[in-house]
């Protein structure tokens, strides 16, 4: 025993002792710590995803941000891997005299930096790797430390500090294998940070001759042709793609498919043989091999005909690649943001709507590709709202305007229609009708035939004798044939039934849809009268009330169109046949000006110049007092910067507004929503207009005025958010009832002044401010002026606490004062007043009822 224990001591340098604690540490501690580590990093590659649609990274490890206390640890392998690393420094460390005897500590700490790498703490890391680096500058490992560390550096993104350093162990060091691998691509990674990508290019193509592992010559071979497609070298990008396509199945097959498709998206279509080509990405899709990666090949065959321009080949394969289950979000929200351009380019918003409403779920919401679909899509909602509401009254007005003839002709082809519709369904029923009496024939006779071979009897329960002994056959539910005689007989006691609750007592039947405009149609003209002509016309509009009506409604849609078109999206084309249709169906006079202006600079837009010049000649002859006049004479200023551009003005008027000139805002406000008439402006004066009226009048004209708003402009943020005040603060805002007085904390004195009286309230506001800082120490008072009608302003001291208090200040402010002499001074004082809490005196200001709540007193 005392020569076991005299060979374990780690204070003797004998050959004994450090080959004893060497041998331990590796092939018992470091030799499970590698293991812990290697199956840490298994996990790390199982949960990374590559993104090919992106740059690739140089290593395989996704860096999270989560943030971990001290002693924290992401991986358990990672936390058992360290483990062991210090188990071995700390149990069988030999370091006598200033060095180290074992010569596998070294080995040790290496593990410690690596687990902590992996385990995304860097900092710890560093100082692992740096512990080596000064304590064992001797050691074999030093180069595979040295690129460790700067692997450290880079993650902690000191990227110029690496790729001095590494350049220096390229220079200094004769690196071979392995070893020349990680330290090229780990300056090359360096080198794409700080996006000097041409000098990574050279180091990448180092790093995939000299590596040994072929999924990392995949990876370097894969960025390299990437980086050559990125400046547009399109001959080398593909030279590194068919290097690894090479190599085939001894790499993963995700770098296999992805190099096809990289080197298919060089594809020269104006040279090349297309035909060959498309017989290259056919072989793609039919190769048994390639099926996990056929929502990629499916997409890249839909990008080629699109190309083509065969739109409804391209529409199909999108569609394919989207019934492809797949992971890849990106790939999921380019599908469906690629054809929901093919429909907005054809003009059909509802359905391109519905395509970015599903890639708006398949993206990173808050990102900002994110919020610039977004946007277009909410843009599209008034593009989908205003096109249903012109092509429903356009119809409207165009049949009308028909004589009864056509009208009859029209309705009485329509409901021809109507009538060989639900004839064929009609038959298919009937059909249906048939195949399910003959498939319940085939099975009631092949159950018969079945039960009497097993003893069986029609009655007795599938799988058993009439004894009750067992006869092997199988359950019920497994019995492919009694199955479908029990569907069968269920279809024909209870007929198709939806899936719901209560089907028993339910009338719906599947596929049967009761909607609002069916039963209106049933419940109005009954079965038979939807088929008949004469109905549909009684139906049409006559007064020529609800015509002009449907005419203006018709008109404003055609005029948020052709705004809409021009200024969210671009489609010049499209504004301009809407604004010229307008025109044309003598639209309200507020709209005519503002869309004359809109064709006008459409038209300059297009180089449409004969028609520019006369809507311009137009617009100066006609309206020559106009804002949009002014703008043509004068093109430079656009009226953006002077003071009467809508801007200044607004602002200008907002500043009134602020101090209580809400008289001239209603005023000026409303004279320029006349002059600004279709201008993206006007809704912003209406809303400072109805917030004026309401200071000034009351709560009942500014409902008044946001309940406009909200009908006028609908589909502007100003109308959307008096919809919302509608909904959410006009209902709390009506509320007239007071507040008890010992519910409120705040409390006010309050002297009313009316108009045209003769008193000064500036001088009045002056002495009781004076008055106010020398006979009140113990509260902290204000004051202000405030207006409560046409007639009557209010001087208000606000910061008491309670009604007590209120009106006792007022008091001492009216009470007698004496002089030096002690003789009696009249206050300074003297005016009525009565004392309110905060909460009522918000109240009489909004509904404008001081008299009701002076009677309370």
């Amino acid at each position: 025993m005392a020569i076991i224990v005299q060979n374990c001591s780690r204070k003797k340098d004998t050959f004994i002792n450090r080959n004893f604690h060497a041998l331990g540490t590796k092939y018992n501690i470091l030799y499970n710590g590698n293991i812990a580590l290697d199956r840490g990093k298994l996990a790390i590659n199982d949960a990374y995803t590559e993104n090919f649609w992106e740059l690739l990274p140089v290593e395989r490890m996704q860096v999270n941000e989560d943030v971990f206390l001290p002693g924290q640890s992401k991986n358990a392998d990672f936390e058992r891997a360290e483990e062991k690393a210090i188990k071995a420094i700390q149990k069988h460390g030999m370091n006598i005299g200033g060095k180290e005897k074992n010569p596998q500590i070294d080995e040790a700490y290496l593990l410690l930096g690596k687990a902590r790498y992996y385990d995304q703490r860097f900092v710890p890391a560093l100082a692992a790797f740096n512990n080596i680096l000064n304590k064992y500058p001797t050691s074999d490992k030093i180069n595979q430390v040295k690129i460790w560390r700067e692997k450290s550096n880079m993650r902690l993104d000191n990227n110029e500090g690496a790729i001095k350093k590494l350049k220096r162990l390229l220079e200094e060091e004769e690196l071979e294998d392995q070893d020349l691998a990680d330290a090229t691509a780990t300056l090359a990674q360096a080198y794409i940070n700080i996006k000097a990508k041409d000098s990574a290019i050279a180091l990448l193509g180092i790093a995939a001759e000299n590596t040994k592992v072929k999924s990392e010559k995949a990876r370097f071979h894969f960025i390299r042709g990437q980086l050559y497609n990125e400046f547009e070298e399109k001959d080398s990008a593909n030279i590194e793609f068919d290097a690894i396509i090479d190599m085939h199945r001894q790499i993963p097959r995700a770098f296999y498919i992805n190099a096809h498709l990289e080197k298919s998206y060089n594809f020269d279509a104006e040279k090349g043989n297309e035909v060959e080509f498309l017989e290259y990405l056919t072989d793609l899709e039919e190769n048994r091999e390639n099926r996990p990666f056929l929502d990629k090949i499916y997409y890249r065959i839909a990008e080629f005909h699109r190309y083509k321009a065969s739109d409804s080949l391209a529409e199909a394969y999108y569609n394919k690649s989207l019934r492809k289950v797949t992971s890849d979000k990106y790939l999921r929200a380019l599908n469906y943001e690629t054809v929901g351009n093919m429909y907005f380019d054809r003009n059909v918003y509802k359905t391109a709507g519905a395509y970015y409403d599903s890639t708006l779920t398949a993206m990173t919401p808050n990102t900002k590709p994110y919020r610039v679909l977004k946007r277009k899509r909410e843009n599209l909602d008034d593009v989908i709202y205003y096109e249903g509401v012109a092509q429903v009254n356009d119809s409207i007005l165009h049949m009308v305007s028909l004589p009864k003839e056509e009208q009859l002709a029209i309705y009485a082809k329509y409901a021809e229609a109507l009538k060989d519709k639900a004839l064929e369904e009609e038959q298919r029923m009937e059909e249906e009708k048939k195949n399910r009496e003959s498939t319940q024939r085939t099975a009631l006779n092949s159950t018969k035939d079945k039960n009497v071979v097993s003893g069986m009897s029609p009655r007795g329960l599938p799988g058993f004798s009439s004894t009750g002994s067992d006869n092997g056959s199988s359950f019920y539910f497994y019995n492919t044939t009694t199955v479908a005689y029990g569907k069968n007989e269920f279809l024909k006691i209870w007929g198709d039934r939806k899936l719901q609750d209560n089907w028993r007592l339910s009338r719906e039947k599947a596929g049967i849809k009761n909607s609002e405009k069916t039963e209106n149609v049933t419940s109005i003209t009954g079965e038979e009268d939807q088929y008949n002509p004469e109905i549909y016309i009684a139906s049409l509009p006559t007064e020529q009330t609800v015509l002009d009506s449907i005419s203006k409604e018709r008109n404003f849609a055609y005029y948020q169109l052709g705004i809409i078109y021009r200024e969210k999206f671009k489609e010049l084309l499209l504004s301009k046949s809407r604004f010229e249709d307008l025109l044309q169906n003598n639209p309200e006079e507020r709209l005519i000006l503002p869309s004359k202006y809109n064709l006008y600079k459409i038209y300059t837009e297009l180089g449409l110049s004969n028609k520019a010049e006369a809507m311009k000649a137009d617009i100066v002859t006609n309206y020559p007092d106009s804002r949009y006049a002014e703008i043509i004479l004068n093109p430079q200023s656009e009226l953006s910067k002077d003071e009467n551009s809508p801007e200044v003005i607004y602002t200008n008027l907002y500043k009134k507004f602020e101090n209580e000139e809400y008289a001239e805002v209603i005023a000026e406000a409303g004279k320029q929503i006349k002059r600004l008439e279709g201008d993206d402006f006007l809704p912003k004066f209406e809303i400072l207009k109805a917030s004026a009226k309401g200071r000034l009048y009351g709560f009942e004209e500014y409902k008044k005025g946001i309940d406009y708003i909200a009908l006028t402009y609908p589909n502007t943020d100003e109308g959307k958010k008096a919809q919302e005040l509608l909904q959410n603060a006009i209902p709390v805002l009506a509320k007239k009832e007071f507040v008890e007085d010992d519910k409120a904390k705040h409390f006010n004195v309050v002297y009313q002044f009316e108009n045209g009286s003769g008193e000064d309230i500036d001088a009045f506001v002056k002495t009781l401010n004076e008055e106010i800082e020398k006979k009140i120490k113990y509260f902290d008072l204000t004051t202000s002026v405030d207006v409560y009608d046409e007639n009557t302003r209010f001087v208000v001291v606000h910061g008491l606490t309670s009604i007590q208090g209120a009106t006792g200040f007022a008091q001492l402010l009216q009470s007698d004062e004496k002089d030096s002499r002690g003789r009696p001074v009249k206050p300074k004082i003297t005016k009525d007043y009565f004392a309110i809490s905060s909460p009522n005196y918000a109240i009489i200001q909004r509904h404008k009822n001081l008299n009701a709540y002076l009677k309370l007193e």
